[in-house]
């Protein structure tokens, strides 16, 4: 795993992100536009903007994937971080991509002051839930989706 990078998406990323961002779509079934590329592929560019992106670099290639933001925690006062998606090319699961991205994240929050990071992950994607379950500890919530208006 030495030859494994862990960084800030760059400009340059633009082909291998974009493979994996697509594939990522299709793991969960949601169509991935042009205008869905570029507009996240904008975000994670926009220093402005709170959604952050790393890459896992293995050989010069992409493997992997990570969304991230700030979160505020009204009833903590704190600033928590949290974790949006993860993914890993399927070629590379098992060789400790996803861990790496996740630790990457844990220095990230630590430089930050957030005093956890939080994620959701789909009952049935048991691959992930056994990293998600080595990594950090699965809480007592559910999670619930409104839908709003056309968009």
């Amino acid at each position: 795993m030495t030859d494994l990078v862990i960084r800030p998406a760059a400009p340059g990323d633009r082909a291998g992100w974009e493979k994996l961002f697509v594939a990522y779509g299709e793991f969960y079934r949601v169509a991935v536009t042009v205008g869905t590329l570029e507009t996240v592929w904008g975000w994670i560019h926009d220093p402005d903007h709170v959604v952050e992106a790393l890459v896992a670099e293995r050989g010069g290639a992409l493997v992997g994937l990570a969304y991230y933001r700030a979160m505020p925690s009204p009833l903590r006062g704190a600033t928590l971080g949290f974790l949006d998606d993860l993914y890993v090319d399927p070629a590379a699961r098992g060789a400790g991509v996803g861990e790496a991205l996740l630790a990457r994240l844990a220095e990230i929050a630590a430089e930050r002051g957030w005093r956890c990071v939080r994620w959701i992950a789909a009952d049935d994607n048991y691959r992930a839930r056994t990293l998600y379950d080595r990594a950090a500890a699965k809480t007592g919530w559910n999670m619930y989706e409104m839908a709003v208006g056309a968009g």
